[in-house]
């Protein structure tokens, strides 16, 4: 079987996505070089789907990482799935997936695959009735391939994983893991999801990690999932995620813990017209 498709989803432009992606956000505070260190190790760990975004202000540093691991023979580019929100900084000739958080932009992105700077386009945070005025849209040329959302046992979008499905676009999920609890973003009486008892009783019968149990689930439902950390031990045990199995009780369980109890409200947005959270899903 060709290794590049193992482990990843056939996307509605014909690419192949992994399932399991390395998130590049950083903490704050967190020193820029850290995110190259990481990005190396989760290549040398397994991954190939790498996420960025220019706001993440560390997209230089990934890159170089990057252009390293590609250099020293380890990967090839065409091995990598990176995916940007600005096409700049970078110094790649392409990335396979740029993202964009407004429908206002789907002109721009569909100019950027026809000039080659990127292999597909997609979406982020985008609720059903954002998705609908995309594919709805007049001489629309290329449909979304994807829609990156908040996604996790206690939000696990159900009914937009559904109807996501039913047109075609993968979810692809952040925050899987809950939150870096940043206070700039998130209330901090949130609740710890990798503290969820129903989570840690699942892990504990399969010998494994709450945030394993948290990522191994999200993968089984058809999401691509991404997982964040700069830490060497964790960067080995998210990639081994892909070495076990739930049984349809603990996938069941997990599901039963969704409050839609949402970590990123982004409430400086909320009066913006095309605020995506107002809605159900």
């Amino acid at each position: 079987m060709d290794s590049k498709r193992t482990h990843s989803v056939k996307l509605n432009d014909g690419h192949f996505m992994p399932v399991l992606g390395f998130g590049t956000l950083a903490s704050e505070g967190v020193p820029k070089s850290k995110a190259a260190e990481a990005t190396k190790v989760a290549i040398d760990v397994g991954f190939r789907h790498i996420d960025a975004a220019y706001v993440y202000e560390n997209e230089v540093e990934v890159g170089k990482a990057l252009r390293e691991k590609i250099a020293d023979g380890t990967v090839k580019r065409e091995d990598l799935f990176y995916t940007t929100k600005v096409l700049k900084k970078l110094q790649l000739d392409y990335v396979d997936l740029f993202i964009i958080h407004v429908p206002i932009a789907m002109k721009a992105l569909e100019k950027c695959k026809d000039a080659g700077l990127t292999k597909s386009i997609g979406v982020s945070n985008f609720n059903h009735k954002l998705l609908e005025m995309i594919l709805n849209k007049p001489g629309l040329k290329y449909k979304p391939v994807c829609n990156q959302v908040e996604c996790h046992p206690y939000l696990n979008q159900s009914k937009l994983l559904e109807f996501c499905k039913s047109k075609d676009i993968v979810l692809v999920a952040y925050s899987a893991l809950g939150s870096q609890r940043d206070p700039n973003w998130v209330e901090k009486d949130s609740p710890i999801l990798l503290e969820d008892p129903i989570l840690k009783a699942i892990a504990k019968k399969h010998n494994r990690s709450p945030g394993q149990v948290a990522l191994r689930y999200q993968v089984q439902r058809g999401v691509v999932v991404l997982a964040k950390s700069f830490n060497e031990k964790r960067i080995k045990e998210n990639f081994q995620v892909l070495e076990f199995e739930l049984s349809p009780e603990d996938m069941k369980a997990i599901d039963s813990l969704n409050r839609n109890s949402r970590f990123f409200k982004l409430p400086f947005a909320v009066d913006h017209p095309y605020y995506p959270f107002s809605e159900e899903y």
